[in-house]
């Protein structure tokens, strides 16, 4: 099977930025329709129990963690995104970490947009969440989230197949190994086999070979 050829850097960082500002502007925009339409705090049924909306300004983590501490949060998303565009300007040059890069990324500055530009202030600002899945999960989240949980499977799975930033992949040494050892016991019985059928047994009558 041919090798595919490795992104350029500028390729993998065009990738990443796309992907980013798509999902950016996905959840802005989600997060703007449901303050205009949405009545605070109230259940509004979409399908049953299996899909509803509820918005809610959310302070802190997931199930309202950290409330008194939003700007932890705040640096931490920072401090994120920064890793990913770092990554993407010095050592990116894999398909599949420039998606699953600029779907997390999106998905970052999403919530990272309302800790900084909404109420009560910069950098302490609540996000907005108004999806509901109570069959799920008892947590109210949004579009941003939704990127943000499904991109770290993402990294986690592309870490086991163990492909690198720059598209190579980790070497599979069990497997070599595995096969060496196999290949070295076939030569040996084989060798064993070949001296075996060297050595014949005398005939009646016949001097042993000394």
């Amino acid at each position: 099977m041919p090798r595919r050829v490795p992104l350029r850097k500028a390729a993998a960082g065009a990738i990443i930025a796309i992907l980013a500002v798509l999902v950016l502007a996905a959840d802005q925009f989600a997060k703007y329709l449901a303050i205009e339409n949405l009545p605070p705090e109230r259940v509004v049924p979409v399908l049953g129990d299996f899909l509803q909306l509820y918005l809610i300004r959310n302070p802190g983590a997931a199930f309202s963690l950290g409330e008194g501490v939003t700007w932890i949060f705040t640096i931490a998303l920072a401090a994120v995104a920064v890793a990913i565009v770092w990554i993407a300007v010095t050592r990116l040059r894999s398909r599949a970490w420039a998606i699953v890069l600029g779907l997390l990324l999106g998905g970052v500055l999403g919530n990272l947009t309302d800790r900084l530009f909404r109420e009560p202030g910069f950098a302490v600002g609540h996000v907005v969440d108004y999806i509901s899945t109570p069959w799920m999960m008892p947590a109210i989240y949004n579009i941003a989230d939704m990127f943000i949980v499904t991109m770290m499977i993402g990294v986690a799975i592309i870490v086991l197949v163990g492909v690198r930033f720059d598209g190579t992949r980790e070497p599979r040494r069990r497997s070599d190994e595995s096969e060496a050892e196999t290949s070295d016991g076939s030569s040996d019985t084989t060798e064993a086999g070949t001296g075996a059928a060297a050595t014949r047994t005398p005939e009646p009558g016949e001097p042993a070979e000394r």
